[in-house]
């Protein structure tokens, strides 16, 4: 045997003899069992706190209070100067967020502005595996002249339409010759080409028929998106995405069990409960409640005993009661739990730091871990950008110029210059600091040494403009002087007074 015959594909070995691995396609691998996944995920993410943390601290770090649009022109390739550029942009932003800040301008439902769609995609799509934005059009108003509305649309309604004599379950179909996988539509070539959304959720209990409506990827005419499909693909031909608590399901409920049943030993431990053996039927009854046994109906006679604080049970002759003696806590406990969930961090790429928020380590080992989790959270927003963030603006875009509120020459003639036009960033919550001030040296090293710009130090480390910044401390120093004139004579310079001190 030589190569991998005599390592991982040995059939030979006896520690890999039994391990009989059988993987199938992407689309059996999983879409026959992400309707299970989700579930299962949902389910943790509301009963375990280490699968909530997973889920919050990512959806907390890529999106926050929201990712705000920075217009990012290419003006070389527009024609226009820089001082146009910034205008163009100024006006632009401000356009932007007179759509995206009203719930009601924004949201088909009128639940939630463009920000809090944000949070609700990313966690929705990191707990199911993907999520749907519909683009509906509704006719605009005096106060709203944009007919834009986003329509966010849950996994499981994106599902292949059932036929006669089929279950809930299916997830291959047929339309006009065209495979469905799971709700996707794709072509002779697997491209994809329109989504079935059913009208309520799998095993909904409603008076409402089920019924499933096709939404072509794009506009015939326009070529704007109809729907943006929010998901990360971990294999080629895959059309459904997976939840980021897929890998870690088993390990995470084994580690709730796990602590569930310490708790419940402990409080155990905690009950005072007294037990009476008798020649009467057994009579429980809770001390200190007051009340005459003679009240006592034949169901109290049928009732287990309970243990609770302060209990006291009378036992039927002949019955006896044995306790377990557990020692609580178990031994090695802490040490146990903490290596579950440093493995479950692993699986999610979050360091156990950051999952639990804890950061009892040194210095380095604690920056280490922040420094890891933010290139993970880097990678997810870059991707939720480009999946829903993007997407949206340039529609908008298309409309407000279609509209003339946005002045764009050669927008709809051509897609170079509609992309010059779109160009954008998304700045969104910043990384976590744990010392202030050595990461404030650290970017004066870099941005005198040119290895950083004043503006990428501002966006990435603190969330904010740098240019605004600057017109804001222009201001704030001019009402300073105007209001509190600098006193001549006066000096505030800690080290020249450290040398006259030196010189007394």
């Amino acid at each position: 045997m030589s190569g991998y015959s005599d390592a991982g594909a040995s059939t030979i070995k006896r520690s890999l003899k039994a391990f009989v691995a059988h993987s199938l396609s992407a689309i059996e691998d999983i879409d026959y069992n992400n309707y299970t996944l989700r579930q299962r995920a949902r389910m943790l993410y509301m009963a375990s706190p280490v699968a909530a943390s997973a889920i919050n601290t990512n959806r907390t770090k890529i999106v926050g209070k929201g990712l705000r649009l920075k217009c990012n022109i290419d003006y070389s390739t527009l024609g226009i100067s820089p001082e146009a550029a910034k205008e163009w942009c100024r006006r632009t932003e401000a356009e932007f967020l007179l759509w995206c800040e009203d719930k009601r301008k924004c949201d088909a439902l009128g639940m939630n502005n463009f920000f809090e769609l944000q949070s609700l995609a990313c966690k929705s799509w990191l707990m199911s595996g993907d999520v749907f934005a519909l683009m509906k059009r509704e006719d605009p108003t005096a106060l709203n002249p944009y007919s834009l509305r986003i329509q966010l649309v849950e996994a499981d309604r994106v599902c292949t339409p059932m036929t006669f004599g089929n279950l809930w379950g299916v997830t291959e179909g047929e339309f006009e010759g065209r495979r469905i996988h799971d709700g996707v539509e794709v072509d002779e070539c697997g491209r994809v080409v329109a989504y079935h959304i059913c009208n309520i959720y799998p095993g909904q209990m409603s008076a409402k028929i089920e019924d499933w409506v096709r939404v072509k990827t794009v506009g015939d005419k326009t070529g704007i998106p109809n729907i943006l499909h929010i998901m990360d693909a971990e294999r080629p031909d895959q059309y459904r995405g997976v939840s980021l608590l897929a890998s870690v399901i088993e390990m995470v409920l084994q580690e709730r069990r796990y602590i569930e049943s310490e708790q419940m030993a402990a409080l155990v431990q905690t009950y005072l409960t007294a037990w009476i053996k008798t020649d009467t039927d057994a009579i429980p009854f809770v001390g200190n409640q007051g009340g005459d046994e003679d009240d006592d109906t034949e169901e109290k006679y049928d009732e287990e005993p309970e243990m609770s604080p302060g209990n006291v049970i009378r036992l039927k002759p002949g019955e006896d009661v044995v306790l377990g003696n557990p020692n609580i806590p178990t031994a090695g406990f802490e040490s146990f739990s903490n290596a579950i969930l440093k493995q479950i961090g692993a699986g999610v790429e979050i360091p156990y730091d950051v999952l639990i928020k804890e950061f009892n380590s040194s210095y380095s080992a604690s920056k280490g871990a922040l420094e890891e989790a933010w290139e993970t959270v880097k990678m997810r927003r870059a991707w939720f950008v480009s999946d829903f963030c993007q997407p949206v603006y340039e529609t908008w875009l298309a409309e407000s110029v279609a509209l003339g509120r946005i002045k764009a020459p050669g927008f709809f003639d051509d897609p170079l210059i509609r992309a010059a036009w779109c160009g954008s960033r998304w700045d969104g919550p910043a990384q976590t600091h744990l010392d202030p001030l050595k990461e404030a040296k650290a970017n004066v090293i870099m941005v005198q040494n040119g290895w950083k710009t004043n503006e990428q130090i501002t966006r990435e480390y603190y969330g904010e403009n740098w240019e605004e910044n600057m017109r804001r401390l222009e201001q704030e120093n001019e009402l300073k002087n105007r209001v509190c004139p600098p006193i001549s004579g006066m000096n505030f310079n800690d080290e020249e007074d450290d040398e006259d001190a030196k010189t007394d």
